[in-house]
């Protein structure tokens, strides 16, 4: 085992060397000749000198000066050069200590970066991106209130104040409820993505359905550690009127069995049944479908006490949406109907994409989707 000297400790044992060489050089002058004096101090600096040059071998003296000085002046210099060598020495070392913890601060700071891009991986989302261009498809979309640059049509009786469109909700985003009460709903179709279809814009195949763009969602989030329960039961098929009232009973069987989940997203495909209508963005290299939530009152069922709740909701969620990705969503569309949102207060209806666009961009769409629900 190496035994490690403080610098103090390794100053004070020098000096007593020091000392001791010293007082044996007295001696020798004291009991030698006068005319042996001059002999024995040489040979006692040289002696000395060459004990120092040895254990401190920084130290350069020139002969010249070893004649000229005294044994006492000799010795009280060389203890100063000595002090002053060994300070520099832990100087050194300090200066190492200091560089081995700056390279260990930048080796964890490489280590961060290491992990953030590991993220950005798994997601699939480079976060510098933004929307670079939309396009609407010749239709601008209406809009008859907004709220911090957050755009709604009202198509109710009710005058909405800003007191109704303050996103003053609270939202337990670490589960989240998918379902589907359009299952069938699916998009123009591409090489990649030809489907059967079983009606116009239709198919019950789930791998080209809205049901896959669902499957996207989901993935997405479970990589920020979302919980996530997709249900892909058919709704529409084989008969597409009382989609809702079958709907429903799915719906609340999962808030039942998921009292903690407060968002619960019925994923759509917009209507427009022809493939003139695909509004999109572009989000560096690559076009998304843009997404809309559709959001009920209770003025069709006066039960619907939570609408207010939704509808804050879907403006909590769009404001994020501005602020990473402008021109993502359209404005939120507020009806009458009560779309089965009663049933929790981060209910809503978010329809991705219309028929003129792709699975490609619908599915695309999800990631920046999944980022905006984890981050509002």
């Amino acid at each position: 085992m190496i035994k490690v000297f403080r610098i103090k400790d390794l100053i004070k044992y020098v000096i007593k060397i020091l000392i001791i060489l010293l007082a044996v050089s007295l001696v020798m002058q004291v009991f030698n000749s006068e005319n042996n004096t001059d002999k024995v101090q040489e040979n006692g600096q040289e002696a000395l000198f060459f004990c120092i040059d040895d254990m401190i071998p920084q130290i350069s003296i020139d002969k010249k000066d070893k004649e000229d000085t005294s044994v006492m002046k000799f010795a009280i210099e060389s203890e100063l050069e000595v002090i002053d060598a060994l300070s520099k020495n832990e100087n050194n070392s300090g200066n190492n200590v200091s560089n081995n913890i700056t390279n260990e601060v930048k080796n964890e700071n490489m280590q961060i970066e290491e992990s953030s891009n590991d993220i950005v991986e798994e997601t699939g989302i480079n976060k510098e991106l933004t929307v670079t261009e939309v396009d609407n498809s010749g239709i601008n979309p209406r809009y008859t209130d907004e709220y911090n640059g957050v755009y709604i049509n009202n198509s109710t009786n009710y005058t909405l104040t800003q007191e109704m469109l303050t996103p003053d909700v609270e939202i337990n985003k670490s589960k989240v409820l998918i379902y589907h009460t359009h299952t069938c709903e699916s998009y123009t179709p591409t090489e990649n993505y030809q489907y059967e279809a079983s009606g116009n814009f239709r198919t019950i195949d789930l791998n080209y359905s809205v049901a896959r763009v669902g499957d996207e969602l989901q993935k997405y989030l479970e990589t920020y550690g979302c919980n996530v329960i997709h249900d892909k039961t058919y709704h529409d098929y084989p008969a597409y009127n009382g989609s809702y009232s079958r709907s429903l009973i799915t719906a609340e069987n999962m808030v039942n069995s998921n009292q903690d989940a407060d968002i619960v997203i019925d994923l759509h495909r917009d209507a427009i049944a022809d493939e003139t209508y695909g509004p999109r963005v572009k989000i560096g290299d690559e076009y998304v479908s843009q997404l809309m939530f559709v959001m009920g009152t209770d003025g069709a069922n006066s039960e619907h006490t939570n609408w207010l709740q939704n509808l804050k909701f879907a403006i909590k969620v769009q404001q994020k949406a501005n602020e990473l990705y402008p021109g993502l969503f359209k404005p939120i569309i507020l009806r009458n109907s009560e779309y089965n949102q009663h049933i929790a207060k981060g209910a809503c209806i978010i329809e991705v994409g219309s028929t003129g666009n792709t699975l490609e961009e619908s599915m695309g769409a999800m990631k920046y989707l999944a980022r905006i629900l984890e981050e509002m």
